[in-house]
């Protein structure tokens, strides 16, 4: 789940020890559904098996020109035009004067000369090597030719010196490549807490009540507000999704734990989006250890209602509540939605084909206070995360 679902990443893959880094950085963003073609020079597969980009990637990797074994395509261009971005990672020196002087000697160099979409090099190499005025030279021009650079770290080099051209960390070059992916950035400077997943209550020492909740709502959710630049406080039950790189991440087991952790930060949040999937009651008397009674009876009581407490902040909150109905969708939805004092509230049927609980797509209706309604029809919850998003920023202050 993710906003970068249809983004394709081209990784030019270049002989240096740093080769390592880049099965990171394959698997940092084929995480955010990044898909990630890799081509790598014949240098780079000295230090690492094609195999292993492959089964990272799921996709063939590129290595030779002239390769026989394919469907006819003349794929350096096929490659250029499909990508969104090329990342040159690590970047030697031997590639950068390659690309400078428009040497188009392998599969790699001849993919890059072809590609006309937004290139990144992230140079990895002797300090020597990285200070040497040719090498300096080529990558001013290279910038001037529109490439942007991730500029290698001090450190131990394989060398065994210490200084610059130790090539940038998986996790900063990934930031900075969802950046250059993500062109709105229009949650800059804004802050949300998101709940996802569901609670579970303990009835004795091995059980407990819980639902069906996978989180997954609430994690495209997240991405969402994440990919455009936003803080992402999350607090999280019960999932059976990986979670984004939030900001901030808070896990909970019951209601209780969910409340406790939502009421900490609500007051310095922008907006609230109540994803999550509480359970209404807890045991009133839990049982230490395992019950072995035949007949049980069990007597529960509410829990604390998180949204409707958040709703009763009084300040400026832009607040979502969502409701899992099973029948009167819109009648129930909209009494919770008064109830909980939100801004609108997302609405989905369980009963619907491909809506749901653990499921990659969903139908809601968005419901806002003055009875207006959204039906977004059949779509992903990354694309009804987008839906959720805007118009939750649509709201005036």
């Amino acid at each position: 789940m993710s906003k970068f679902k249809k983004k394709t990443v081209v990784l030019g893959v270049t002989g240096g020890i740093a080769v390592y880094k880049s099965c990171y950085i394959c698997s940092y963003l084929m995480k955010k559904n990044i898909n990630v073609v890799v081509v790598m020079s014949k240098n780079a597969t000295e230090f690492i098996a094609p195999l292993t980009f492959e089964t990272l990637t799921g996709n063939r990797v590129y290595i030779d020109t002239f390769n026989r074994d394919f469907e006819f395509d003349v794929e350096h261009v096929s490659l250029a035009q499909k990508a969104d971005l090329f990342l040159i990672a690590p970047a030697t020196a031997n590639f950068m004067a390659k690309a400078v002087n428009g040497i188009a000697d392998d599969m790699l160099t001849t993919t890059f000369l072809a590609f006309k979409g937004k290139k990144v090099i992230a140079p990895a190499m002797n300090t020597g090597m990285y200070n040497d005025i040719a090498t300096r030279d080529n990558m001013e021009k290279l910038a001037k030719m529109g490439c942007e650079f991730i500029d290698p770290t001090v450190g131990r080099l394989a060398c065994g010196d210490e200084g610059i051209g130790k090539m940038q960390e998986p996790e900063v070059i990934c930031e900075f490549i969802l950046d250059k992916l993500c062109v709105n950035r229009d949650l800059e400077g804004k802050k949300f807490l998101i709940t996802c997943g569901g609670t579970q209550e303990d009835i004795d020492g091995v059980r407990f009540i819980g639902n069906y909740s996978s989180g997954k709502m609430g994690v495209a959710l997240a991405e969402n507000v994440l990919a455009r630049g936003g803080y992402v406080h999350l607090v999280c039950g019960n999932v059976s999704v990986d979670l984004p790189e939030a900001n901030k991440i808070v896990k909970v087991k019951s209601t209780d734990d969910m409340f406790c952790a939502v009421m900490d930060v609500v007051d310095h949040v922008d907006a609230v989006i109540m994803a999550a999937a509480p359970c209404d009651f807890k045991v009133k008397t839990k049982f230490k250890n395992k019950i072995k009674d035949k007949n049980l009876s069990i007597e529960f009581e509410a829990n604390k209602d998180i949204a409707k407490a958040v709703g009763e902040v009084d300040r400026g909150l832009k607040m979502v509540v969502f409701a899992a109905e099973t029948n009167d969708l819109i009648e129930n939805a909209t009494a919770k939605l008064k109830a909980k004092n939100a801004d609108f509230i997302v609405a989905n049927d369980l009963t619907a084909e491909g809506a749901g609980f653990n499921t990659d797509t969903n139908i809601v209706t968005i419901i806002s206070r003055d009875g207006s309604m959204i039906n977004s029809g059949l779509k992903s919850k990354d694309e009804i995360a987008g839906i959720i998003i805007d118009k939750l920023m649509g709201i005036k202050e």
